[in-house]
Protein backbone atom coordinates (compact mmCIF):
# COMPACT_ATOMS: atom_id res chain seq x y z
CA UNK A 1 0.00 0.00 0.00
CA UNK A 2 2.79 2.43 0.88
CA UNK A 3 4.56 1.58 -2.37
CA UNK A 4 1.43 2.52 -4.33
CA UNK A 5 1.29 5.90 -2.59
CA UNK A 6 5.00 6.44 -3.19
CA UNK A 7 4.55 5.70 -6.90
CA UNK A 8 1.62 8.13 -7.09
CA UNK A 9 3.74 10.89 -5.54
CA UNK A 10 6.66 9.89 -7.79
CA UNK A 11 4.52 10.08 -10.93
CA UNK A 12 3.48 13.60 -9.95
CA UNK A 13 7.12 14.62 -9.45
CA UNK A 14 8.16 12.77 -12.60
CA UNK A 15 5.55 14.63 -14.67
CA UNK A 16 7.35 17.86 -13.74
CA UNK A 17 10.63 16.48 -15.11
CA UNK A 18 9.57 14.60 -18.25
CA UNK A 19 6.46 13.64 -20.17
CA UNK A 20 8.05 10.38 -21.28
CA UNK A 21 7.78 8.08 -18.26
CA UNK A 22 5.35 6.94 -15.60
CA UNK A 23 6.02 4.45 -12.85
CA UNK A 24 3.88 1.38 -13.45
CA UNK A 25 2.03 -0.42 -10.72
CA UNK A 26 3.14 -3.98 -10.32
CA UNK A 27 0.77 -6.92 -10.33
CA UNK A 28 0.97 -8.38 -6.84
CA UNK A 29 0.17 -11.92 -7.92
CA UNK A 30 2.58 -12.14 -10.84
CA UNK A 31 5.47 -9.76 -10.21
CA UNK A 32 8.13 -9.32 -7.58
CA UNK A 33 7.40 -6.15 -5.61
CA UNK A 34 11.15 -5.44 -5.59
CA UNK A 35 11.13 -4.92 -9.37
CA UNK A 36 10.05 -1.51 -10.60
CA UNK A 37 8.68 -0.90 -14.06
CA UNK A 38 7.97 2.22 -16.03
CA UNK A 39 5.59 3.01 -18.86
CA UNK A 40 7.50 4.54 -21.77
CA UNK A 41 5.02 6.89 -23.45
CA UNK A 42 7.39 7.59 -26.34
CA UNK A 43 7.48 3.88 -27.17
CA UNK A 44 3.73 3.28 -27.42
CA UNK A 45 3.26 2.91 -23.64
CA UNK A 46 5.73 0.04 -23.56
CA UNK A 47 6.20 -1.41 -20.09
CA UNK A 48 9.93 -1.56 -19.28
CA UNK A 49 12.08 -2.59 -16.37
CA UNK A 50 13.91 0.29 -14.71
CA UNK A 51 17.06 -1.78 -15.30
CA UNK A 52 16.79 -0.97 -19.03
CA UNK A 53 17.16 2.79 -18.51
CA UNK A 54 20.22 4.91 -19.27
CA UNK A 55 22.15 6.72 -16.55
CA UNK A 56 20.33 10.00 -17.20
CA UNK A 57 16.92 8.33 -17.25
CA UNK A 58 17.73 6.48 -14.02
CA UNK A 59 18.78 9.75 -12.40
CA UNK A 60 15.48 11.43 -13.32
CA UNK A 61 13.44 8.53 -11.94
CA UNK A 62 15.59 8.29 -8.80
CA UNK A 63 15.20 12.01 -8.21
CA UNK A 64 11.41 11.77 -8.53
CA UNK A 65 11.38 8.90 -6.01
CA UNK A 66 13.63 10.79 -3.58
CA UNK A 67 11.49 13.93 -3.78
CA UNK A 68 8.39 11.80 -3.30
CA UNK A 69 9.81 10.17 -0.17
CA UNK A 70 10.49 13.66 1.15
CA UNK A 71 6.89 14.64 0.29
CA UNK A 72 5.52 11.62 2.16
CA UNK A 73 7.75 12.19 5.20
CA UNK A 74 7.02 15.91 5.34
CA UNK A 75 3.63 15.10 6.84
CA UNK A 76 5.31 13.67 9.95
CA UNK A 77 8.85 15.06 9.94
CA UNK A 78 10.09 18.51 9.05
CA UNK A 79 13.01 18.13 6.63
CA UNK A 80 14.45 21.51 5.77
CA UNK A 81 17.51 20.32 3.87
CA UNK A 82 17.95 18.17 0.79
CA UNK A 83 21.34 17.10 -0.60
CA UNK A 84 21.78 15.55 -4.02
CA UNK A 85 25.18 14.01 -4.69
CA UNK A 86 26.20 13.70 -8.34
CA UNK A 87 24.17 12.17 -11.16
CA UNK A 88 23.96 15.48 -13.01
CA UNK A 89 26.75 14.48 -15.38
CA UNK A 90 24.48 11.84 -16.92
CA UNK A 91 21.97 14.46 -18.09
CA UNK A 92 21.89 16.28 -21.41
CA UNK A 93 21.81 20.08 -21.22
CA UNK A 94 18.04 20.36 -21.75
CA UNK A 95 17.21 17.77 -19.09
CA UNK A 96 19.71 19.34 -16.68
CA UNK A 97 17.95 22.68 -17.15
CA UNK A 98 14.57 21.06 -16.38
CA UNK A 99 15.97 19.37 -13.26
CA UNK A 100 17.55 22.58 -11.95
CA UNK A 101 14.35 24.55 -12.65
CA UNK A 102 12.36 21.91 -10.77
CA UNK A 103 14.71 22.10 -7.79
CA UNK A 104 14.58 25.91 -7.84
CA UNK A 105 10.77 25.75 -7.81
CA UNK A 106 10.83 23.23 -4.96
CA UNK A 107 13.15 25.50 -2.98
CA UNK A 108 10.96 28.55 -3.60
CA UNK A 109 7.75 26.70 -2.66
CA UNK A 110 9.04 24.94 0.44
CA UNK A 111 11.92 27.07 1.67
CA UNK A 112 14.13 23.99 1.81
CA UNK A 113 17.87 24.42 1.54
CA UNK A 114 18.94 22.28 -1.42
CA UNK A 115 22.59 21.32 -1.68
CA UNK A 116 23.98 19.95 -4.93
CA UNK A 117 27.28 18.10 -5.03
CA UNK A 118 28.59 17.99 -8.57
CA UNK A 119 31.47 18.47 -10.98
CA UNK A 120 29.23 19.64 -13.85
CA UNK A 121 30.46 23.05 -15.11
CA UNK A 122 26.97 24.21 -16.16
CA UNK A 123 25.83 24.05 -12.54
CA UNK A 124 28.54 26.53 -11.53
CA UNK A 125 26.95 29.07 -13.86
CA UNK A 126 23.42 28.36 -12.63
CA UNK A 127 23.90 28.14 -8.85
CA UNK A 128 24.76 31.42 -7.12
CA UNK A 129 25.71 30.26 -3.64
CA UNK A 130 28.61 27.83 -3.79
CA UNK A 131 31.11 26.07 -1.59
CA UNK A 132 34.07 24.93 -3.66
CA UNK A 133 36.44 22.20 -2.50
CA UNK A 134 39.71 22.54 -4.39
CA UNK A 135 42.46 19.94 -4.17
CA UNK A 136 45.98 21.39 -4.09
CA UNK A 137 49.26 19.80 -5.19
CA UNK A 138 50.02 18.37 -1.75
CA UNK A 139 46.87 16.25 -1.86
CA UNK A 140 45.03 18.37 0.67
CA UNK A 141 41.92 20.36 -0.11
CA UNK A 142 40.89 23.88 0.65
CA UNK A 143 37.39 25.26 0.88
CA UNK A 144 36.29 28.45 -0.85
CA UNK A 145 33.01 30.20 -0.05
Amino acid sequence: MILYHLLEFANYRLSRLTDRYLFARFEEDTEDVNDLYIIDRWQGDLRRSVHSLSGGESFILSLSLALSLADMNSKNISLNTLFIDEGFGTLDEQTLDIVISTLETLQAQTGKMIGLISHVPLLRDRINTQIKVIKNNSGHSRILF
